[in-house]
């Protein structure tokens, strides 16, 4: 039986050396719900430690820019009746501070921003039209939470056929224990686990 163990594992030795590829002309980055509800000092449901992102955000984002990638953010942006609020704390309320995108995080111009209700940032919103408009087939899914809002999209993406790469340094979770399993699910069911360091090794080649 395969077990996350086996996958912590082989993350160590077989899949971080493995290399991975894709046509930055037909790839997207999806950043999802890097907000400051999530991030900031005084945030809803601040994430302990998740400032370890900015940085490998910044680079990954400015190259795929200089190769005229897309980058789309998928926002968690919530009315104060949604239906959600039944289950979860109130968050990430439409037009707060803390629905705003992190400032250490620059924003491009050229970016497109999608507001999402739901953890998927595919559920009910243009992404997948957007995304094809584009010639798009391969989608970077970065962000958090690993195991909630970034498993979900993971999941429409490879539902609607899309290859899907998820940088393990790019994304986190609600605890270790999380991650681990979020990453070994995706990497045995839905895309390919990767890092910032072999994303940035394929732009540099191109």
């Amino acid at each position: 039986m395969v077990t996350a163990n086996t996958f912590s594992e082989k993350q160590s030795s077989e899949a971080k050396t493995d290399a991975i590829t894709f046509d930055p002309s037909s790839t997207a980055v999806l950043v999802v719900d890097m907000l400051k509800d999530f991030f900031s000092d005084g945030g809803a449901m601040v994430l302990d430690g998740g400032d370890v992102l900015y940085q490998p955000h910044r680079e990954l984002l400015s190259a795929a820019r200089d190769k005229g990638m897309p980058v789309f953010w998928l926002n968690q942006d919530l009315p104060p009746d949604d239906s959600l609020f039944q289950t979860r704390a109130v968050h990430c309320l439409s037009g707060t501070w803390g629905a705003e995108i992190v400032d250490e995080i620059p924003v491009d111009a050229s970016d497109i921003i999608i507001s999402k209700r739901r953890y998927s940032g595919f559920f009910q919103t243009t992404l997948d039209l957007n995304l094809r408009e584009r010639g798009v087939d391969t989608v970077i899914v970065t962000g958090v939470v690993t195991n909630i809002c970034v498993r979900s999209t993971v999941h429409d993406a490879f539902f609607l056929s899309y290859k899907v790469l998820v940088p393990e340094d790019l994304v986190m979770a609600t605890s270790d224990q999380a991650q681990e399993v979020t990453l070994y699910d995706i990497e045995t069911h839905y895309g390919d686990i990767t890092n910032l360091k072999q994303v940035m090794t394929v732009l540099g080649d191109q």
